[in-house]
């Protein structure tokens, strides 16, 4: 990113290159200005890192406000108070995890191998507040280090990875307060640190706004995309033709000469067959399907031809994926064998706008009832009037997939704008004056 493009960025602030720099010894960093210092995160702190409070279920709910691990997953990385839970400590516990302003915790342990090493900062407590065990506490000593500029490097891609590489992993992924403490980052004056995070905050804000209007307007289309296609499984094209209650309550009237039919009558719904993990290479003869698309490959095969697919375990169970050619079913997906009366493409908007989520069962996982939706009723029109609807339907919902797709295009761009903004400022290649 040059000045010309962060100008476009800036109002108060002005932005400059810096006149000399240096080899920062950092590899990840590069050269900084002549004037910035490099020091590692426990140089910079008071009384070390910290692991917070462990406590049993039965103690959350009242007492003091806690900062939990899912806390930390903030899109600014500042900490919302107002959304803390609360947990029962004693006074020593108190003033041992006690939470300040300008605290900055980072995510010790996680489910996932990105979680690992995030980091967000506490401001504008009004409450006394600790933290749980699954998190680490820093404090910066304010008098080298501004906290909200620390944070910005902390959560920059290039320490993020370098958390993510020294975590180790068992059940959980797990990061120590020895790698955490032993990274490298770079401090210029605190005047300068101040300017940079204000800057910071003020243009990745811009950035954010931008994007959550774009993302509220890709979910606008969604729904759109959506009514379409329930309007036209169930009202068919022709808008003249006389109506009939269908006796499905949510789907209430359709054309009076469409029938209403079970699921059954209309395809045979079969499960797939079984497969281990290890089986499943990255690349292969033929596709694996699970509940929720491609898995990888196998050697063999069980369905040749043209099908349409039905998640029946996990959340996503009762979503709809298409396969053709020949692939193998596994044993989280259900298989819909179609009359020939049935065309494929209607039939699967048709199972789309049913909603067939709905019909899942808990048990360790959610699991599709299948014995159920085979009773389901649907309205089914003439075979001519199915392929009709298909083929209106795949030219619509592909205009608006591709309006879609230039949204997500913008909304990318616009994040990889954020995260070069952020890296030029945080290590010096852009020079920022309050």
């Amino acid at each position: 990113m040059d000045i010309e493009q962060l100008s476009t960025l800036n109002s108060q602030f002005s932005i400059k290159r810096y006149e000399s720099h240096k080899d920062s010894g950092v590899e990840w960093i590069g050269e900084v200005p002549a004037h910035w210092k490099v020091k590692r995160v426990k140089d910079v702190g008071i009384g070390g890192l910290t692991n917070g409070i462990f406590k049993t279920k039965d103690q959350f709910g009242s007492g003091l406000k806690l900062v939990n691990v899912t806390d930390l997953y903030q899109k600014n990385s500042v900490i919302n108070n107002e959304n803390l839970d609360r947990v029962c400590a004693t006074t020593t516990e108190t003033n041992r995890y006690c939470v300040r302003d300008g605290d900055i915790f980072f995510v010790r342990s996680s489910l996932k191998l990105e979680g690992i090493g995030v980091s967000a900062i506490f401001e504008n407590g009004i409450e006394a507040t600790v933290f749980e065990c699954h998190i680490i506490r820093f404090r910066p000593n304010q008098k080298y280090v501004f906290p909200k500029f620390a944070i910005y490097q902390l959560n920059s891609n290039e320490i993020r990875y370098k958390f993510v590489i020294v975590s180790k992993t068992v059940t959980m992924t797990t990061i120590s307060q020895d790698k955490i403490s032993t990274v490298d980052l770079i401090y210029p004056s605190c005047r300068e640190q101040t300017a940079i995070a204000a800057y910071l905050d003020t243009k990745t804000a811009q950035i954010d706004r931008k994007i959550d209007l774009l993302g509220q307007k890709a979910a606008e289309y969604g729904k759109l995309k959506h009514s379409l296609i329930n309007e036209t499984v169930t009202r068919g094209l022709d808008k003249t033709v006389p109506m009939k209650d269908s006796g499905v309550e949510w789907i209430g009237e359709v054309p009076a000469h469409w029938e209403i039919k079970r699921v059954k009558d209309s395809s045979l719904l079969q499960s797939g067959d079984s497969i281990v993990s290890e089986q499943i290479e990255e690349a292969g003869l033929f596709p694996v399907y699970g509940g929720n698309g491609l898995r990888g490959y196998f050697s063999k095969y069980t369905n040749d031809g043209d099908y349409i697919l039905i998640g029946r375990q996990g959340a996503l169970c009762g979503n709809i994926n298409y396969a053709s050619g020949k692939f193998w079913a596994s044993e989280h997906a259900v298989v819909a064998y179609l009359n020939r009366s049935i065309d494929i493409r209607w039939y699967g908007a048709m199972l789309l706008v049913m909603n067939l989520n709905q019909y899942s069962v808990s048990a360790a996982q959610p699991g599709l009832a299948v014995d159920r939706i085979k009773r389901l009723l649907l309205p089914v029109p003439p075979f001519t009037e199915q392929r009709a609807i298909a083929a209106y339907l795949d030219e619509k919902t592909a205009q608006i997939d591709s309006i879609v797709a230039t949204i997500n295009s913008q909304i990318d761009k616009l994040k990889e704008l954020r995260k070069t903004l952020i890296n030029d400022v945080i290590t010096g290649k852009i020079k920022v004056i309050g």
